[in-house]
């Protein structure tokens, strides 16, 4: 085999081809979809399939996509082991089993380190979206202390300003004069949502910054609006963004 007698070239080949292997592999396992380009489990898990590479024997009586396949988990499970190594693991060793390779796992701690690993993940991911709107409101001359002061106190007001905020988002015509000139059609949208004008120039940063984030990808900034109404969600995001 080239790929053994040290052809880089052919390795190199044989492992671009099998990406999409080590995709469904490697999101299989995180229970998401993996970015290549930006996820570290991805690097982990094509170098594991080099590593298998490496140690796999045909007459092992086994494919070597299955080989891999439990390379590439073995690493990775070492991977989300090795980020939460810092927080106490509960040793349930009566759980512990011997998987083919005579590598012992455990499923339960296994699943705790995976947890931790996709609550940690998560958070980074809010912060990071958080941010990312902040930067996108202050293109618009707005920010997130500005949303908090004028958040509406009244729930019944708050409903009205989100629906007339995925007005805005939902029709071109208000959405792109938002993107394309930074500003909002005051008359026309008034009109169309049959409130006073002077609503709509009172409430329009607060307007703007929701058509945005209906819009946009923010799930877990329009998760504060979707399940909990009752809440300036402004006020929670602002304080995210500092953890």
């Amino acid at each position: 085999m080239r790929i053994r007698e040290g052809d880089e070239q052919a390795r190199s080949e044989f492992i671009a081809s099998y990406e999409p292997f080590i995709l469904k592999v490697t999101s299989g396992f995180c229970k998401r979809y993996v970015n290549p380009a930006q996820d570290d489990e991805y690097s982990i898990a094509l170098l594991a399939f080099n590593e298998a590479i490496d140690g796999y024997s045909p007459t092992a009586g086994r494919s070597f996509l299955g080989f891999a396949e439990t390379v590439i988990r073995r690493r990775l499970i070492d991977y989300v082991r090795k980020e939460q190594r810092h927080n106490q693991s509960v040793p349930y060793s009566s759980f512990d089993r011997e998987d083919e390779d005579q590598s012992i796992t455990n499923p339960i701690e296994t699943s705790q380190a995976m947890e931790r690993h996709d609550l940690n993940r998560e958070k980074d991911d809010r912060k990071h979206e958080i941010m990312e709107f902040s930067a996108r409101l202050k293109k618009l001359g707005i920010s997130f202390t500005e949303l908090a002061d004028q958040a509406p106190k009244h729930a019944d007001t708050r409903r009205m300003l989100f629906q007339i905020g995925r007005m805005a988002a939902e029709q071109s015509k208000y959405y792109d004069a938002i993107i394309e000139k930074g500003r909002l059609p005051v008359t026309e949208l008034a009109e169309e949502a049959g409130v006073s004008r002077k609503t709509i120039e009172r409430n329009r940063k607060y307007i703007i910054a929701l058509a945005l984030l209906y819009r946009g990808d923010y799930p877990y900034i329009r998760a504060y609006i979707t399940q909990a109404p009752e809440t300036t969600y402004y006020s929670s995001a602002s304080r995210e963004v500092k953890l």
